[in-house]
Protein backbone atom coordinates (compact mmCIF):
# COMPACT_ATOMS: atom_id res chain seq x y z
CA UNK A 1 0.00 0.00 0.00
CA UNK A 2 1.39 3.39 -0.93
CA UNK A 3 1.08 6.10 1.66
CA UNK A 4 0.35 9.74 1.03
CA UNK A 5 3.33 12.01 1.01
CA UNK A 6 4.89 13.46 4.11
CA UNK A 7 3.16 16.79 3.51
CA UNK A 8 6.44 18.62 3.77
CA UNK A 9 7.62 16.90 6.93
CA UNK A 10 11.24 15.74 6.94
CA UNK A 11 13.63 13.73 9.07
CA UNK A 12 14.91 17.06 10.41
CA UNK A 13 11.42 17.83 11.71
CA UNK A 14 11.42 14.47 13.48
CA UNK A 15 14.85 15.06 14.99
CA UNK A 16 13.78 18.53 16.19
CA UNK A 17 10.75 16.95 17.88
CA UNK A 18 12.99 14.43 19.64
CA UNK A 19 15.35 17.18 20.78
CA UNK A 20 12.44 19.14 22.21
CA UNK A 21 10.70 16.24 23.96
CA UNK A 22 13.44 13.77 24.94
CA UNK A 23 16.36 14.28 27.30
CA UNK A 24 17.36 10.60 27.62
CA UNK A 25 20.15 9.68 25.23
CA UNK A 26 19.11 6.00 25.35
CA UNK A 27 15.52 6.85 24.33
CA UNK A 28 16.79 8.99 21.44
CA UNK A 29 18.99 6.10 20.33
CA UNK A 30 16.02 3.76 20.56
CA UNK A 31 14.03 6.06 18.26
CA UNK A 32 16.97 6.15 15.83
CA UNK A 33 17.24 2.35 15.90
CA UNK A 34 13.53 1.92 15.16
CA UNK A 35 13.94 4.43 12.33
CA UNK A 36 16.76 2.31 10.87
CA UNK A 37 14.74 -0.90 11.13
CA UNK A 38 11.67 0.77 9.59
CA UNK A 39 13.76 1.99 6.66
CA UNK A 40 14.92 -1.60 6.11
CA UNK A 41 11.35 -2.88 6.13
CA UNK A 42 10.24 -0.12 3.77
CA UNK A 43 12.85 -1.32 1.29
CA UNK A 44 11.68 -4.91 1.75
CA UNK A 45 8.06 -3.98 1.01
CA UNK A 46 8.86 -1.53 -1.80
CA UNK A 47 7.69 1.48 0.20
CA UNK A 48 9.17 4.91 0.86
CA UNK A 49 12.06 4.62 3.35
CA UNK A 50 11.79 8.31 4.29
CA UNK A 51 8.12 7.95 5.20
CA UNK A 52 8.54 4.70 7.11
CA UNK A 53 11.72 5.97 8.74
CA UNK A 54 9.97 9.09 10.00
CA UNK A 55 7.29 6.93 11.62
CA UNK A 56 10.00 4.97 13.42
CA UNK A 57 11.87 8.10 14.39
CA UNK A 58 8.93 9.82 16.12
CA UNK A 59 7.07 6.76 17.43
CA UNK A 60 8.23 7.25 21.05
CA UNK A 61 8.79 11.02 21.12
CA UNK A 62 6.25 11.40 23.97
CA UNK A 63 7.34 8.38 26.01
CA UNK A 64 9.52 10.29 28.46
CA UNK A 65 6.62 12.58 29.44
CA UNK A 66 3.92 9.88 29.16
CA UNK A 67 5.55 6.54 30.03
CA UNK A 68 2.37 4.66 30.94
CA UNK A 69 0.34 2.45 28.63
CA UNK A 70 -2.81 4.50 29.15
CA UNK A 71 -1.11 7.70 27.94
CA UNK A 72 1.60 6.71 25.44
CA UNK A 73 1.29 7.28 22.48
CA UNK A 74 -2.25 8.66 22.85
CA UNK A 75 -1.12 11.89 24.50
CA UNK A 76 1.47 12.47 21.78
CA UNK A 77 -0.93 12.17 18.85
CA UNK A 78 -2.43 15.68 19.21
CA UNK A 79 1.09 17.12 19.27
CA UNK A 80 1.95 15.37 16.01
CA UNK A 81 -1.24 16.73 14.45
CA UNK A 82 -0.58 20.26 15.72
CA UNK A 83 2.93 20.11 14.24
CA UNK A 84 1.51 19.18 10.84
CA UNK A 85 2.52 15.55 10.63
CA UNK A 86 0.19 13.71 8.22
CA UNK A 87 -2.72 11.79 9.67
CA UNK A 88 -1.57 8.43 8.24
CA UNK A 89 1.70 8.86 10.20
CA UNK A 90 -0.19 9.74 13.40
CA UNK A 91 -2.37 6.64 12.95
CA UNK A 92 0.71 4.46 12.46
CA UNK A 93 2.26 5.81 15.66
CA UNK A 94 -1.00 5.24 17.55
CA UNK A 95 -1.12 1.63 16.32
CA UNK A 96 2.06 0.67 18.18
CA UNK A 97 0.44 1.36 21.54
CA UNK A 98 -1.63 -1.02 23.58
CA UNK A 99 -4.94 0.63 22.67
CA UNK A 100 -6.35 -1.83 20.17
CA UNK A 101 -8.81 0.65 18.64
CA UNK A 102 -5.89 1.61 16.40
CA UNK A 103 -5.49 -1.62 14.48
CA UNK A 104 -2.29 -2.93 12.99
CA UNK A 105 -3.84 -3.49 9.60
CA UNK A 106 -1.07 -2.45 7.21
CA UNK A 107 2.52 -3.56 6.60
CA UNK A 108 3.67 -0.19 7.99
CA UNK A 109 1.83 -0.64 11.28
CA UNK A 110 2.78 -4.32 11.57
CA UNK A 111 6.44 -3.45 10.90
CA UNK A 112 6.48 -0.79 13.61
CA UNK A 113 5.01 -3.21 16.14
CA UNK A 114 7.49 -5.90 15.08
CA UNK A 115 10.67 -3.83 15.27
CA UNK A 116 9.97 -1.69 18.34
CA UNK A 117 10.67 -4.21 21.12
CA UNK A 118 13.22 -6.12 19.08
CA UNK A 119 15.37 -3.04 18.45
CA UNK A 120 15.66 -2.48 22.18
CA UNK A 121 16.41 -6.12 22.82
CA UNK A 122 19.08 -6.37 20.10
CA UNK A 123 20.69 -3.20 21.46
CA UNK A 124 20.78 -4.72 24.95
CA UNK A 125 22.34 -7.91 23.59
CA UNK A 126 25.01 -5.84 21.81
CA UNK A 127 25.88 -3.89 24.95
CA UNK A 128 26.63 -7.04 26.98
CA UNK A 129 28.93 -8.50 24.33
CA UNK A 130 32.66 -8.13 25.01
CA UNK A 131 33.00 -5.91 21.93
CA UNK A 132 29.85 -3.89 22.79
CA UNK A 133 29.17 -3.88 19.05
CA UNK A 134 25.90 -4.77 17.34
CA UNK A 135 27.99 -5.95 14.41
CA UNK A 136 29.01 -8.96 16.53
CA UNK A 137 25.44 -9.92 17.44
CA UNK A 138 24.11 -13.10 15.84
CA UNK A 139 20.55 -14.33 15.57
CA UNK A 140 21.50 -17.23 17.83
CA UNK A 141 22.77 -14.78 20.48
CA UNK A 142 19.44 -12.94 20.48
CA UNK A 143 17.46 -16.17 20.76
CA UNK A 144 19.68 -17.41 23.58
CA UNK A 145 19.20 -14.18 25.53
CA UNK A 146 15.44 -14.40 24.97
CA UNK A 147 15.45 -17.61 27.03
CA UNK A 148 17.10 -15.80 29.96
CA UNK A 149 14.09 -14.14 31.61
CA UNK A 150 16.33 -12.05 33.85
CA UNK A 151 18.03 -10.42 30.87
CA UNK A 152 16.16 -7.27 29.74
CA UNK A 153 13.23 -8.58 31.74
CA UNK A 154 10.92 -5.71 30.79
CA UNK A 155 10.98 -6.79 27.14
CA UNK A 156 7.94 -8.79 26.10
CA UNK A 157 9.35 -11.88 24.38
CA UNK A 158 5.93 -13.13 23.31
CA UNK A 159 5.20 -9.79 21.63
CA UNK A 160 8.45 -10.03 19.68
CA UNK A 161 7.48 -13.46 18.39
CA UNK A 162 3.82 -12.76 17.63
CA UNK A 163 4.48 -9.43 15.94
CA UNK A 164 6.97 -11.04 13.54
CA UNK A 165 4.40 -13.73 12.84
CA UNK A 166 1.71 -11.09 12.20
CA UNK A 167 4.10 -9.40 9.79
CA UNK A 168 4.53 -12.69 7.96
CA UNK A 169 8.28 -12.86 8.44
CA UNK A 170 10.20 -15.83 9.83
CA UNK A 171 11.50 -14.83 13.26
CA UNK A 172 15.14 -15.63 12.48
CA UNK A 173 14.95 -13.59 9.28
CA UNK A 174 13.28 -10.75 11.19
CA UNK A 175 16.02 -10.71 13.83
CA UNK A 176 18.70 -10.78 11.13
CA UNK A 177 17.06 -7.85 9.35
CA UNK A 178 16.99 -5.76 12.51
CA UNK A 179 20.61 -6.66 13.36
CA UNK A 180 21.68 -5.65 9.84
CA UNK A 181 19.76 -2.35 10.02
CA UNK A 182 21.28 -1.47 13.39
CA UNK A 183 24.75 -2.57 12.26
CA UNK A 184 24.59 -0.22 9.27
CA UNK A 185 23.89 2.63 11.72
CA UNK A 186 26.01 1.42 14.64
CA UNK A 187 27.97 4.62 15.20
CA UNK A 188 24.88 6.84 15.41
CA UNK A 189 23.24 4.33 17.74
CA UNK A 190 26.17 4.04 20.12
CA UNK A 191 26.49 0.37 19.19
CA UNK A 192 29.77 0.37 17.27
CA UNK A 193 31.75 -0.99 20.20
CA UNK A 194 34.94 0.20 21.78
Amino acid sequence: MAYPDLEGKTREDGLALLDEWITSQSLKRHCLSVEAAMRAYAARFGEDPDAWGLVGLVHDFDYERHPTLDKHPIEGAPVLRERGFPEWLVEAVLSHGENMEHSRDTPLKKSLAAVDELCGFVSAVALVRPSRSVRDVKVSSVKKKMKDRRFAEAVDREQMLTSAEALGVDFDEHVAMVIDALSANAEALGLAGE
